[in-house]
């Protein structure tokens, strides 16, 4: 079966946001990254929970950024914290937003999609996970100051 355009970017925007909730339990539970990635493309990804479906997502998409995010998760960090306001360094940070900054993170260094793609994918994560309507606005704020320290080149620096 060949998918179209429009599914193929459905299934990388769930990525996306699979990716924030492995990296959010890996943290809360300790699990490994290989145990919560084996987890989630046997369990989640695409799974039916009471009669609803949720979205299948790209399995490449999703191993990437966990791969990455894990691996320079240092890298990660230490740019979201020169995005962030210097009295709230990322371990202030409500673990969601931490987990979604190292998956945006992880993409932005990545290079394969531009950064407002990026940028406009993640805040709509945000805004799945977000109580009040603030926290999108915050997020999209500290993903462009560390797309530009990412991909300059973007950005025209």
């Amino acid at each position: 079966m060949t998918l179209s355009n429009n599914q193929k970017r459905k299934m990388k925007t769930a990525a996306r946001l699979y990716a924030v909730q492995a990296l959010f339990q890996m943290e809360a539970s300790g699990q490994t990254v290989d145990q919560v990635t084996r987890e989630f493309e046997d369990h989640r990804l695409g799974a039916v929970y009471d009669d609803a479906e949720m979205t299948e997502g790209d399995v490449d998409t999703f191993r990437a950024l966990m791969e990455k995010a894990v691996d320079d998760q240092a890298a990660i960090d230490q740019m979201t914290d020169r995005a962030l306001v210097a009295k709230w360094p990322i371990a202030r940070i409500d673990p969601t937003w931490r987990a979604l900054f190292r998956a945006a993170g992880a993409e932005l260094t990545l290079k394969q999609t531009p950064p407002k793609v990026v940028i406009s994918e993640f805040v709509g994560v945000a805004e799945a996970f977000s109580a009040d309507g603030k926290e999108p606005k915050f997020v999209n704020a500290v993903l462009d100051h560390m797309a530009r320290e990412a991909q300059p080149e973007a950005f025209g620096g």
